[in-house]
């Protein structure tokens, strides 16, 4: 069984693949580096692994299978069915020798060692299907696995006495190298079995345990830090205690008051000490320190039921543990990009974040109140539609979370997978995929991505799978390729909605909405009212297009023939080769921030217009002009006639019905066929010669 490991150098990393058993074997008796040592004494003074720079010369390990670099890409070459589970935040190595200790008594656990930290507890666990092999494909693998480590979880949580971590089951999760003299292996450990899943586990609810808080300060006002917490029972007791005293009026008023606070503030569980240093510090009097002490213990000693009866407003009390509640049991974020709300339950199989509904409205509430929470779903609305929600913006997410550039060209590597007999293609495709993530980023608000890539190709040539690979996979949602053109509101919202919109089938669009989609190419931003809302709002454009074809007549005047970067298919798209999209992108960003111009200048405009002509729609009028007319030439006999009179003359010869809206534009015909023309009268006359026919 061979499973990976990886080392970081500096910013290079190397991986390998090594025995289970000779790394297993290699963590009892650690190498002359004493790197996990080292590690181990450096957290004694700074508790940070992510930023330990001892921590980063740990080698990583990842049990799960064995991979292997090809083309920068891991590839999976063995799959091992180890589930790791970590079992963290234990105090110190001798608590962590007694989970090791409780796991190895597991049939199942075939190795339990301390973390590198010394504070944790890793625990390998088996998994085969019923005939003992195991899934060979990656996908298998991967849906395998999260059922698998769903099970091991559900399995040894029930008697391990410490919560063990929930992490997303992912075939590339790792570990460090660790090193335990009393590492524990069970070479023949029974390997749990279980069917080949299908798809990945469903949806299950999770009820946390909730124990009970012996600390009545914490019962109180939960999730606070303690000295936040003394303050706020301390002052809500002050001010019970002035209503109750009506205040404090001279020396002979003190007194009073002074009781009326201890009394307060032991019902509220203050400590006695706190209190006096609140006095104290309150009323100015460290002279009298030895009169007040003696007030506050009298009545700490008389009193009864200490914290029984705070001094905290039931609002101030239910807010401050619906707040805690909500954060204790939930992740929230505000999507800008959807304008809609998503969470994920803490400590639960749900790792991705989901639209909040009234079901799940419905169901937190529920949760709060099998905690004794009196929380109904206005409430739970009322926190989730506040600024309690943090702002979450996906694309700037991804974007500021990319690795730095290593120096490769994937741009136009990636363009170069469309094969095709246009030499500007590959500079092109780099241009818009710059101006793209350059509107992404918000660089120039004033203009538009206004030029989009159009393929044009047989079916089964793989154009929009090529299409939707551009996008990251964790960008995925915000990719369509099916907008209406002739619904303008909905069509004018995605521009915000999505960050790429590919235009499948372009030419189905009809000229009239061709015109359209001119004009939201060049938009820079939104400017409409949103469903159920009446005030017109400017959002933010993040749209680019692209645009696939089966048909090579696609371009009409209406549809601007600069806008598009035409590119008629020799062959199928090449798809077979993996794209790391995080260097995709942070090339992209590297180049932007050198200066590298995304967008197209005049001279750009010119090769796309010329090359673009072949891909131009001929009109039906322009057709029967050339069948009819001809341009007149110097010295022979000719006619000088308007534009509507020829396309007049044009309708009568063919005996073919021409449209209204084509006699307006067919001036614009004649000028671009170049046809001689002057101005008579304030009217253009093109001088044409008739055809024999």
């Amino acid at each position: 069984m061979n499973i990976t490991q990886i080392r970081s150098l500096g910013e290079k990393k190397t991986q390998r693949m090594v025995k289970l058993e000779t790394l297993l074997d290699s963590m009892k008796n650690e190498g002359k580096e004493h790197l996990v040592t080292t590690m181990r004494h450096s957290l004694q003074i700074h508790y940070d692994t992510e930023s330990n720079i001892y921590a980063k010369k740990v080698p990583r390990i990842l049990f799960a299978a064995g991979f292997k670099k090809e083309n920068e890409t891991q590839v999976m070459k063995q799959y091992n069915g180890l589930v790791l589970l970590e079992v963290n935040n234990l105090s110190g190595t001798d608590e962590a020798a007694s989970i090791r200790h409780i796991a190895s008594g597991f049939p199942q656990t075939k190795a339990a060692f301390i973390g590198s930290t010394g504070k944790t507890v890793k625990i390998l666990v088996p998994f085969t299907l019923p005939d003992g092999t195991l899934p060979q494909t990656y996908r298998k693998a991967e849906l395998f696995h999260a059922h698998a480590y769903r099970r091991a979880v559900l399995l040894y949580q029930s008697q391990i006495p410490f919560p063990i971590t929930i992490n997303k089951p992912s075939l590339e999760h790792s570990c460090r190298l660790s090193f335990d003299p009393e590492l524990y292996v069970a070479p023949h450990a029974h390997a749990i079995r279980q069917e080949q899943p299908t798809e990945m586990p469903a949806e299950t609810t999770y009820q946390e345990a909730v124990q009970e808080e012996n600390n009545p300060l914490q019962r109180l006002v939960p999730g606070y830090e303690r000295s936040r917490v003394v303050s706020t029972l301390f002052e809500t007791s002050l001010n019970a205690a002035l209503i109750e005293t009506g205040g404090c009026s001279g020396e002979e008023g003190v007194k009073p008051l002074l009781v009326a606070l201890a009394n307060n503030c032991f019902k509220s569980g203050i400590p006695e000490e706190e209190v006096v240093n609140g006095a104290i510090l309150h009323f100015g009097m460290k002279e009298k320190e030895v009169e007040v002490r003696q007030t506050i213990h009298n009545a700490y000693l008389i009193g009864k039921s200490f914290g029984s009866k705070p001094c905290i407003r039931p609002e101030q009390s239910m807010a401050m543990k619906a707040d805690e509640f909500m954060k204790r049991r939930y992740e929230f974020r505000y999507n800008t990009q959807t304008t809609e709300v998503e969470y994920r339950e803490r400590n639960s199989f749900i790792f991705d974040f989901r639209p909040i509904s009234d079901r799940a409205l419905n169901s937190i509430a529920l949760n709060a109140q099998f905690e004794g929470l009196q929380l109904w779903d206005r409430d739970v609305k009322r926190y989730v539609y506040s600024d309690r929600v943090p702002l979450f913006s996906p694309i700037e997410h991804y974007l500021s979370a990319l690795p730095k550039w290593d120096g490769k060209d994937r741009i136009r590597a990636l363009a170069n997978t469309v094969p095709c007999d246009n030499p500007h293609w590959p500079n092109f495709f780099h241009r818009w995929f710059l101006c793209m993530t350059a509107h992404w980023r918000g660089t120039d608000k004033k203009h538009a991505n206004s030029t989009a890539p159009l393929l044009v190709g047989p079916q089964g040539y793989k154009k929009s799978t090529f299409c939707l690979n551009i996008i990251p996979p964790p960008l995925r949602a915000y990719y369509t390729d099916s907008v209406d053109f002739s619904q303008k509101r909905d069509a004018e919202l995605s521009l915000n909605r999505f960050a790429l919109i590919n235009i499948d089938e372009f030419d189905q669009i009809s000229a009239g909405n061709q015109a359209f989609l001119k004009h939201i190419l060049q938009k820079p931003v939104v400017n409409t009212r949103k469903p159920h809302k009446t005030a017109v709002q400017e959002l933010r454009r993040y749209a680019s297009f692209i645009a696939t074809s089966n048909h090579a007549d696609l371009l009409t005047d209406e549809s601007g023939g600069r806008r598009f970067i035409c590119i008629l298919l020799t062959g199928k798209i090449d798809d077979t080769q993996p794209i790391n999209h995080e260097q995709l992108y942070a090339q992209a960003i590297s180049e932007l921030q050198s200066g590298e111009r995304y967008w197209f200048n005049a001279d750009d405009e010119v090769i796309l217009m010329n090359k673009n002509r072949e891909f131009e729609q001929t009109p039906a009028a322009e057709q029967l002009f050339h069948q009819y007319y001809r341009p007149a030439e110097a010295g022979e006999e000719s006619s000088e006639l308007l534009a509507v009179e020829i396309f007049t003359q044009l309708q009568k010869k063919s005996g073919i019905k021409l449209t209204a809206t084509r006699a307006i534009h067919f001036g614009r015909i004649l000028k671009k066929l170049n046809i001689p023309s002057r101005r008579i009268n304030g009217n253009t006359y093109y001088d044409v010669a008739e055809r024999p026919i």
